[in-house]
Formats: structure tokens, C-alpha cells, sequence
């Protein structure tokens, strides 16, 4: 199972709505970008066993749009998809979703891996790994540059700031990985028709078993007080002038601003 997100691109304008969330409906979204790092996971795995053993299912919640990132993960190898979408999801938290995500999971039944991206790029909480798998109550290897699975066991290399850890944990289990992890590859026209008839299944809320008030602004742990637009940036100084104190004034520079 690979969790994909649909989030708006980061090269657009962004902003919130009154509402206090994200607007999902400035310009068009995409797959969340380390989510795609995952799929090419959970593809190598499924290319390295016996044909028909693996099965590769993108799994997403959200508006419509989200549908999209379901259909990317199509095209990226997995077999089938499943799109969860309700209007009482609408300002569910990380912890909200990761009650809707292992919702899906338990009604579709007999997942030995969960991967997912290590952070969403709209919100970059890096909670939804860790929520998700204490959800499932199962293991969570995360921030993973290295995947392999091999004998029921999932084996994962994370490499940290001064150490690097290597961990495992007895199927099933949950996994986040970095983008280090894998170039993804790029679909050909070939895998984009063949995606175009694989099947996707679309469920409410009713159909993973929860209840509105489970999810959504009634169920959020955080609440978005205030939202202010990014302060700009002061236009840069170039000095040009070649008169042998352009070192001092660059050393003044630096000082003045406390960056040397």
C-alpha cells in the first residue's frame, strides 16, 4: 500500500483560505513529490518477486482533485487505486487523516507494507508516518534512503545528521522514505495508457467505517490562529566598484547583519 497526496505545486502563489486552510484551489496540484519516491519503491519490490505475488495499491483521501494523485500512482506502476473522499473530511489534521488512511488500509485487508513520503510539501509536519503506523499498531521504520524486504522482514538504512541507523522489523509493517531513496522513473506513453484501465475504487467515509465527527474541523487537534504573508525580501546590493575597498565594505556588510 503506498499513501499518495495530492498538494498544490510549490512553484505557484499559495495561500489560506479564510477558513484557515490550505487553498487547494489556486492553480493546479500535484503528487506529492517524495510520495512518488515511494511508489518507485513499492514498484522495485513488486519487479524483484514472482509475477502476480505483489500487488501495488495507491491509496489517497481528499476533494476530487485528489483523485490525480491516485491516477499518478498509476502510471508509476501501481495495479489498482483507491480514492477515499467525503465532504466532513474537509480540515482533517495529520491525525484525522491518518484515522481515514487506517481506515482504508483495514477494509482493504492483508497489507504486509505501508509506504508513504516521509513529509507532505504543503504542510512539511513529518507527523502523518508515525501517526499512521500507531494507528495500524504497527512498527514504523522511517526516514528510510535504503529499502529491502526480504523473508517477512523489512530491512532500512536512515541516514541522520552525525549517524547512520540500520533498522528492521517483522512484516507487516510501515515505511517512510526520503528522496534519497530512489530516482523515480518517468512514465512512458505506454504505462500511461496501460493506467488509464486500471480499476480505482471510490469510498465514504460510511464505507471505511467512521463517522463524521471523527474527522475533519470537529476532530482537528490544531487550529490555525492567524496567517500573515511572507515579509520580502530587501532588493540585494552588488558592489562593482574596483577600488580596493570593496572587500571592507563586503566584511562591514556581513557584520552589520550579524552574519560574520
Amino acid at each position: 500500500m503506498v499513501c499518495v497526496k495530492h498538494v498544490p505545486d510549490i512553484q505557484a502563489e499559495r495561500a489560506f483560505t479564510p477558513e484557515g486552510r490550505v487553498d487547494r484551489g489556486r492553480g493546479d496540484g500535484t503528487v506529492n513529490e517524495v510520495d512518488e519516491n515511494a511508489l518507485e519503491a513499492a514498484r522495485r519490490l513488486a519487479e524483484a518477486a514472482p509475477d502476480g505475488e505483489v500487488e501495488v495499491v495507491a491509496l489517497t483521501m481528499g476533494p476530487a482533485p485528489a483523485l490525480d494523485a491516485v491516477r499518478r500512482g498509476l502510471q508509476l506502476g501501481a495495479d489498482r487505486g483507491v480514492h477515499v473522499t467525503d465532504d466532513a473530511l474537509a480540515g482533517s489534521d495529520a491525525f484525522a487523516t491518518a484515522r481515514v488512511l487506517a481506515a482504508a488500509v483495514r477494509r482493504i485487508g492483508d497489507v504486509d507494507l505501508v509506504l508513504l513520503g516521509m513529509a507532505a510539501l504543503d504542510s512539511l509536519t513529518s507527523l502523518l508516518p508515525a501517526a499512521l503506523a500507531e494507528e495500524l499498531d504497527l512498527p514504523a521504520l522511517t526516514i528510510a534512503s535504503e529499502l529491502s524486504v526480504e523473508g517477512g522482514t523489512a530491512r532500512v538504512r536512515r541516514d541522520l545528521d552525525h549517524v547512520v541507523e540500520v533498522l528492521e522489523a517483522d512484516l507487516p509493517a510501515l515505511v517512510s522514505v526520503t528522496d534519497g531513496i530512489n530516482t523515480p522513473r518517468f512514465p512512458n506513453f505506454q504505462a500511461i495508457m496501460a493506467a488509464r484501465g486500471k480499476p480505482v475504487e471510490t469510498w465514504s467515509l460510511a464505507d471505511v467505517g467512521l463517522a463524521p465527527p471523527a474527522v475533519g474541523d470537529m476532530a482537528a487537534r490544531t487550529r490555525v490562529l492567524e496567517v500573515t504573508e511572507l515579509v520580502p525580501r530587501e532588493q540585494e546590493v552588488h558592489d562593482t566598484d574596483d577600488d580596493g575597498e570593496a572587500g571592507t565594505r563586503l566584511a562591514d556588510f556581513l557584520v552589520a547583519r550579524g552574519l560574520a
